[in-house]
């Protein structure tokens, strides 16, 4: 393995049992055959990760999502002080790879029970979420739901603006040079996989294992990087398309278009995924096709501007190409298909 790929033992038994998203409770094929079937009903829009609402001369654009099973890991050790950061970011960072500046967002927590401190601390990872992300807290909703919520549940919904000429036209092309940016860890998806892995034989208060100083709760909860400062040097270059890499995983890629994506230098994953994998026995595919892996932007560039976008950038770095090919994502030896 290389680039920091966690390493596990090849036992040459291709049916060797561990851990998948899909055996945890998610089944990603089923949840994109479930988005299609609504999406078909309710009619197409315009945009992938974002819609966009053309408003003259410029587009509106709106994004929403939630922090998912990342909930009940803050619900475990009672903290709630990150989730707001991951909501915000969540929406924030969609918006980012359709070209869009975040403006403005607005939250919904559903709650099976009022709890003011519980209430404190979410609202204050909003706020920070909002000033990493540069957008205004606009009001939100707070539903006190004691028949249909157990716990708690967060979402929220970004709004943004875009001239017309800076949107991404979201397709790649061959020969495109691929930029990446570093994840903070494992984000806000796959957390229902990594759960199910780390407390087979731990506790979420447990020292994680890699940096003892630090509990596995805490690692787990370490927010999403918003990628706010990569449109500026996007924006400056002819950029064809960006993804984020969230749920998924590296299948993201595909997004960009049908087109082979030679992944040729990641960065490195973090110490979280290695201990996961470990944890659950979770084969390499099945970690990439889930998680970030260390990368959490990406973007496709005429090669003849990416070395630009890594000197605008404070830790970006070409990681790779996209090729002539059938739809697949080769990436430290694996070929990953959506």
């Amino acid at each position: 393995m290389t680039d920091g790929e966690p390493e596990t033992e090849d036992t040459g038994d291709e049916d060797a049992e561990g851990l998948t998203y899909a055996e945890t409770g998610v089944d990603i094929d089923a949840s994109e055959a479930a988005t299609k079937a609504l999406i078909g009903a309710a009619g197409e829009f315009e945009g992938d990760y974002a819609g966009l609402v053309d408003i003259g001369d410029q587009y509106l654009a709106l994004a929403t999502d939630g922090v998912g099973t990342k909930l009940l890991v803050a619900e475990a050790v009672d903290d709630y002080s990150t989730i707001g950061i991951d909501c915000i970011a969540m929406n924030a960072n969609d918006l980012i790879a359709t070209g869009v500046e975040p403006v403005a967002f607005v939250d919904y927590l559903a709650v099976e029970t009022p709890d003011e401190e519980t209430s404190e601390d979410i609202g204050a990872g909003l706020r920070t979420g909002a000033e990493r992300a540069g957008v205004a807290l606009v009001g939100g909703e707070t539903a006190v739901m004691p028949d249909v919520i157990k716990g708690l549940d967060i979402a929220g919904t970004c709004a943004g603006l875009a001239p017309k000429d800076a949107v991404f036209p979201g397709e790649a092309e061959p020969g495109d040079a691929i930029v990446g940016w570093p994840s903070s860890g494992i984000h806000s998806n796959g957390l229902t996989l990594a759960r199910e892995a780390v407390t087979q034989d731990h506790e979420y208060t447990d020292p994680f294992p890699p940096n003892p100083d630090r509990t596995i709760a805490e690692e787990l909860l370490t927010p999403t990087r918003i990628y706010s400062e990569v449109l500026e040097p996007l924006r400056a270059s002819e950029t064809h398309a960006a993804a984020h890499v969230t749920g998924g995983g590296w299948t993201n890629l595909t997004r960009m278009g049908g087109y082979r994506y030679e992944i040729t230098d990641p960065f490195e994953a973090q110490p979280v995924f290695e201990f996961v994998q470990a944890e659950g026995e979770v084969t390499d595919e099945e970690m990439h096709r889930t998680f970030n892996m260390g990368t959490g932007f990406v973007a496709a560039v005429p090669e003849a501007d990416a070395d630009e976008i890594v000197a605008d950038s404070e830790d970006a770095r070409v990681i790779g190409e996209v090729a002539d090919g059938d739809e697949a994502v080769a990436i430290r030896g694996l070929e990953l298909t959506d």
